[in-house]
């Protein structure tokens, strides 16, 4: 059986999974959310939209309403691959945000997370 490419898996079913993460490691689905806000640009309404649609992960970055510009500054390994290396740039969101759960899972101070000036 050939393994779904992640770009077409439905972000209504990988949210949830950044959810429990976040709050095995003690984190809120409020602060998950607040990192998909500062990543994409989505708001409350608009994130809650998407999930409603059930668009798959590729659609959910490319409408996504404003990629941060900071989020070049976003750097590491995320499942064994640097993510300032992936050339697709619909994967290469996908592991930024991967990137960002990962840093608030660990522990990492929010104004950190969100490459803000301490």
């Amino acid at each position: 059986m050939k393994k779904k490419d992640i770009t077409q898996m439905s972000f209504k079913d990988l949210y949830p999974l950044y959810i429990k993460k976040a709050e095995r490691k003690g984190h809120t689905q409020t602060e998950v959310d607040q990192i998909i806000f500062w990543l994409t640009g989505y708001d409350k309404l608009t994130l809650s939209q998407q999930l409603t649609e059930n668009v798959d992960v590729a659609a959910f970055f490319k409408e996504a309403p404003q990629m941060n510009e900071n989020v070049s500054l976003i750097k590491g390994v995320v499942c064994g691959v640097r993510v300032e290396d992936i050339k697709d740039p619909i994967v290469k969101d996908i592991r930024y945000l991967d990137k960002l759960i990962d840093e608030l899972a660990r522990g990492k101070a929010m104004e950190k997370i969100l490459r803000q000036a301490s």
